[in-house]
């Protein structure tokens, strides 16, 4: 098992994934903002249970030591993509244009900053496994 698949490391990957997904659907929102009967879109966020999912934790195994325990299942189920959704807003232009660039830059900006966040958190539990096992220090 590399370093990188630890269950927590892939739920910072799908994090960070998410979120490069999640900028290029608003810069189509931005870059769409003149375009007649143009609706923005979104991302759907992923929730907990799908980053669970996604750790896929298939090495553990789920043992039975006694045949009156309760049988358990193990997630299989890969990651789901990540849904688009067109966002209906209150403001439209007379063209039919649903774009609204204050709510699209407030939401670059922080989706850029949880983007930052998730790096660095992620960058920290690689320098943290490394000290872990005497790779650094």
């Amino acid at each position: 098992m590399a370093l990188t698949d630890l269950p927590v490391l892939n739920a910072l990957k799908t994090k960070m994934h998410w979120l490069q997904t999640r900028q290029r659907v608003l810069a189509e929102n931005v870059a769409n903002a003149d375009t007649p009967g143009y609706e923005a879109k979104d991302l759907r966020q992923p929730g907990f249970g799908d980053m669970v999912r996604a750790a896929s934790v298939q090495s553990v195994g789920v043992a039975r030591t006694s045949a009156q325990h309760i049988a358990g299942s193990s997630m299989t189920d890969a990651a789901a993509g990540f849904g688009t959704r067109t966002r209906t807003g209150w403001e439209t232009t007379p063209s039919g244009n649903g774009v609204v660039l204050e709510e699209e830059m407030m939401k670059v900006t922080s989706n850029q900053m949880d983007y930052q966040t998730v790096s660095s958190l992620y960058a920290k539990s690689i320098a943290m496994l490394k000290i872990a096992v005497g790779g650094a220090g």
